[in-house]
């Protein structure tokens, strides 16, 4: 019987090589968090929370992390929605103003 001539993923001298760690970091995902705290005599003067997550992105949409769908500087959809929303708030805004004019310039008529 003859075994099948598969890819080490361990590499040749026993360790992983980076390209099989960072696929398994990225299919699996990392997580650091940590909090500093500095304080003096019981009076707490600075914290510092990190959380730090790597993971690919397919992983990350899996753990229920999409926020940069949402932030128009990363997203092009996102910035599209942006836009939209900004050109009816504009439209309305010019309705409105057109709707008043007719009042507005009878006003000044009469005060003329």
């Amino acid at each position: 019987m003859t075994t099948p001539n598969l890819p080490d993923p361990y590499g040749s001298n026993g360790g992983a090589n980076l390209a099989d760690i960072l696929e398994r970091v990225l299919d699996k995902g990392v997580v650091i968090a940590g909090d500093i705290k500095i304080n003096l005599l019981d009076i707490e003067l600075l914290t510092i929370k990190l959380r730090l997550i790597v993971a690919s992105v397919d992983k990350a949409k899996e753990m229920g992390i999409d926020w940069w769908e949402d932030d128009p500087s990363l997203s092009s959809g996102a910035r599209r929605r942006e836009l939209a929303e900004e050109n009816q708030r504009l439209q309305r805004r010019i309705a409105d103003l057109e709707a008043a004019a007719p009042a507005l310039e009878e006003r000044e008529e009469n005060q003329a």
